[in-house]
């Protein structure tokens, strides 16, 4: 993979935890983010803070 450094897995999860968006909508940032960065092949898709990057 080429492009940004990838957030470790505590990162991710402290994000996923102090996001105050309803579930759902959380859940759908993530798929958006995580499509983001497959689609590029990117290490990042470049929405720090938000689920899923």
């Amino acid at each position: 993979m080429s492009g940004g450094s990838r957030p470790g897995p505590a990162r991710r999860w402290r994000d996923w935890r102090r996001s105050t968006r309803e579930s759902m909508e959380r859940t759908r940032i993530a798929a958006r983010n995580h499509w983001f960065k497959i689609r590029n092949l990117e290490g990042c898709c470049g929405n720090y803070g938000e689920p899923g990057c």
